[in-house]
């Protein structure tokens, strides 16, 4: 038996590949804030509330570029398979969003909320954190 003929064409499915995005500013680098100081320092800064969850920001000052964006959901959430849900459904979000439009050397915290967080529709999610980050940076008008 002969094994079958290839044809000069290949399967388009198989050999295309989709452009890569070309950013000509590369997106600062994003960590996870993990020390309850800089959870505070952030708590005391600008807040903006969202339909989904709020947000907790500030600019820390200091040289680094580096984006930093933290978690939290308390108890007020529910138990811990409510509270660790709501905290992936934020992290997505985050991983999402923040590449675009998060500021180089600032620190984030997104703050889940009982009974929302959890059920809102992951696209008004999205749209909640690009809202929040529009407003958070939006520049004062001079007088």
């Amino acid at each position: 038996m002969t094994p079958p003929q290839e044809s000069d064409k290949a399967d388009p499915a198989v050999t295309s590949e989709a452009p890569a995005a070309v950013s000509l500013c590369p997106a600062p680098p994003i960590s996870t804030l993990k020390n309850r100081p800089d959870f505070l320092r952030a708590a005391s800064a600008r807040r903006q509330p969202t339909g989904g969850f709020l947000l907790q920001a500030r600019a820390r000052g200091d040289e680094s570029a580096a984006v930093r964006v933290g978690f939290t959901a308390s108890k007020k959430i529910g138990n811990a398979v409510l509270r660790n849900r709501a905290k992936r459904r934020l992290r997505e979000v985050a991983r999402a969003v923040l590449p675009g439009l998060a500021q180089p050397g600032w620190d984030y915290v997104l703050v889940a909320k009982p009974d929302v967080t959890v059920v809102r529709d992951y696209a008004l999610l999205l749209s909640d954190l690009q809202a929040a980050l529009r407003a958070v940076h939006k520049e004062a008008p001079l007088k």
